[in-house]
């Protein structure tokens, strides 16, 4: 190769620092890059579903997540204790056989109390929740979209309940109406004062989402304001609501377990997780385990809601992802 070496630079070179140049790579442009014409391509929920599977915490969440819904639908399956039963005989008794995590003050069997009392906390969790998004989401979609003074009517009132710190809320309307405490009038009472802030969320997602290029082309096509809000606008705005849902449900389920501890939530004739921590706090120094058990189970599931929040966040925030 040296006849395309200069004569003057080859007349400067030393032993031990010959020229050398590369061979010319042969190999075409349509070979390097060439890629497959017949594949699908991929969307925005088929791209975070591969990140999430590769993420331990997400899995880990899931699994809880899907424990706690089983304990929920199907009690029985875990225990065939009855957790009303109630014999003052095994009061603060140790674990045994059939009863691996003992008995507590009215000697009850704490086992069967958590397994029971997850019905009632994911309950009031998971339908506090669907309806919160319904409530938040349409309110914030509409204001959203049409704009104008109708987003300024809307957004007053979303402001006026935003005001109202939730739980203080909760709390002065079920001593309102204590005698008819049960599992739907802590729904209630949570779903009218946490809707806010998905409103907003929503809100913002819709703003955007509207002036993007696809809304005009089916603009373009004749679509009508319903049609192009329900078929393109919304579900390109459900990813941070989805997001917020999933965090949200933790937060109510923390929501009904303290009201239940403060003895103003569920009745007791409800089993609760938040009802059994509030009875545990008699046996706190000499059975601290009483309190613990109940408590652990509240706080895996709720963390479990959060770690799954933070994980579908990541996968459907580009701006995450490396």
């Amino acid at each position: 190769m040296s006849e395309f070496i200069p004569s003057a630079a080859i007349a400067r070179t030393r032993a031990g620092q010959d020229h050398y140049v590369s061979d010319i790579d042969e190999t075409g442009l349509g070979a390097v890059d060439a890629v497959a014409d017949d594949s699908a391509p991929s969307s925005m929920w088929g791209e975070a579903w591969k990140n999430l599977r590769r993420r331990p915490i997400f899995w880990i969440a899931a699994v809880i997540i899907g424990l706690a819904l089983a304990l929920a639908a199907f009690p029985w399956l875990f225990t065939s204790q009855d957790p009303r039963f109630c014999e003052l005989s095994n009061s603060m008794a140790a674990p045994g056989d059939g009863h691996p995590f003992g008995f507590n003050r009215q000697g009850c069997d704490i086992y069967a109390r958590v397994v029971y009392g997850a019905r009632a906390s994911v309950t009031v969790g998971v339908v506090t929740t669907i309806l919160v998004v319904l409530i938040g989401g349409t309110i914030g979609a509409l204001a959203g979209y049409f704009g104008g003074w109708f987003d300024s009517l809307l957004s007053r009132i979303t402001d006026i309940f935003f005001a109202i710190p939730l739980l203080l809320a909760a709390i002065v309307f079920m001593q309102m109406f204590k005698d008819n405490r049960n599992v739907w009038m802590v729904i209630l009472v949570l779903s009218t004062f946490g809707w806010t802030q998905i409103a907003r969320i929503t809100r913002g997602a819709v703003m955007s989402a509207k002036n993007e290029e696809f809304v005009t082309a089916a603009r373009a096509t004749g679509a009508s304001k319903a049609r192009i809000l329900m078929s393109h606008i919304i579900p390109n705005s459900m990813a941070p609501i989805i997001v917020y849902a999933t965090v949200a449900l933790g937060t109510f389920i923390v929501s009904e377990a303290s009201l239940s501890f403060m003895g103003i939530g569920l009745p007791p004739s409800v089993v609760s997780w938040g009802a059994d921590i509030s009875a545990a706090q008699a046996s706190l120094r000499t059975n601290p385990m009483v309190l613990f058990y109940p408590a652990l189970a509240l706080a895996l599931t709720v963390l479990s809601f959060i770690m799954m929040g933070d994980a579908v966040r990541d996968a459907l925030d580009p701006k995450a992802r490396k």
